[in-house]
């Protein structure tokens, strides 16, 4: 029985949910012909060596600083990830010549590997979020505009949700953290944090926005999953906020990854 593979690229990899959910997953599930190993990356262009050098590689999750410039690596990307330009997911198909002459499909360089990139944290967030809103949470806002953001906007987008985005320096259309009234989060009542603030160990930062405006309507969801419950979070519940952190999205953007590399269709 021949093992597949599945990893995760970005560097440096000092910490992984992927790697301890997979191998707990394979554990429970008794799936005993896969492994998920770490594979720190520093130099992106060094990815088609990675696959080479470990040929039963099906599938691949990427992470800082890889997911924007991993693009060009890839032989087809989903529409969503194509529209944020960042991929969290590869699925690595070996292509033998027969099937590569029948298809009419060429890989990357003529490479006998084919890479598709999609972007699960979109599927992961918006699954997340779903439940917790109606029609009334039709204007949100982003804090922080890093690559976390990028997937958030396109969910936002796809659920016709208008957003403004708050950061400490101007970005086009935003808004900036000093500039942030109590009467504008008031007006915003879905409040997404997807900024590093208040990861442990650094418990007790939380974005510097004005709680006040906080509402029982409000909606609060936090991208960060350790401590369970931020500093943000605690601020929204103590004005009778819903709270959510991102440990669910990635659990469901990891499963969403499975689905995609045990599907039997390429693209």
């Amino acid at each position: 029985m021949a093992m597949k593979h599945f990893g995760l690229i970005g560097f440096p990899l000092s910490h992984s949910f992927s790697k301890k959910y997979f191998t707990d997953k394979f554990k429970a599930e008794g799936i005993d012909d896969c492994t998920y190993e770490l594979y720190p990356l520093e130099n992106i262009d060094d990815l088609p060596k990675l696959l080479h050098s470990n040929p039963h590689l099906c599938g691949l999750n990427v992470t800082i600083p890889h997911k924007i410039n991993v693009l060009k690596h890839l032989d087809w990307i989903e529409h969503d990830a194509k529209r944020v330009g960042a991929v969290n997911c590869i699925k690595v198909i070996s292509q033998s010549p027969v099937s590569t002459a029948f298809s009419g499909e060429l890989a990357f360089n003529n490479d006998d590997l084919w890479l598709e990139g999609h972007n699960t944290d979109i599927h992961g967030f918006d699954a997340s979020l779903g439940p917790l809103i109606n029609e009334s949470h039709d204007k949100a806002l982003i804090l922080g505009d890093g690559g976390a953001a990028r997937a958030v906007k396109c969910a936002l987008e796809n659920r016709d949700i208008a957003y403004k985005t708050v950061t400490r320096k101007p970005v086009e259309g935003g808004i900036l953290f000093d500039d942030l009234t109590a009467k504008i989060v008031e007006e915003h009542t879905l409040i997404i944090n997807t900024t590093p603030l208040g990861t442990y160990p650094n418990v007790d930062e939380c974005p510097p926005i004005p709680y006040e405006g906080v509402t029982n309507k409000h909606v609060l969801f936090d991208l960060v999953y350790n401590p369970p419950e931020t500093l943000f979070l605690k601020k929204g519940a103590e004005r009778g906020a819903t709270i959510k952190n991102g440990y669910e999205m990635l659990v469901l953007q990891a499963e969403k990854a499975w689905e995609i590399w045990n599907s039997n269709t390429v693209k």
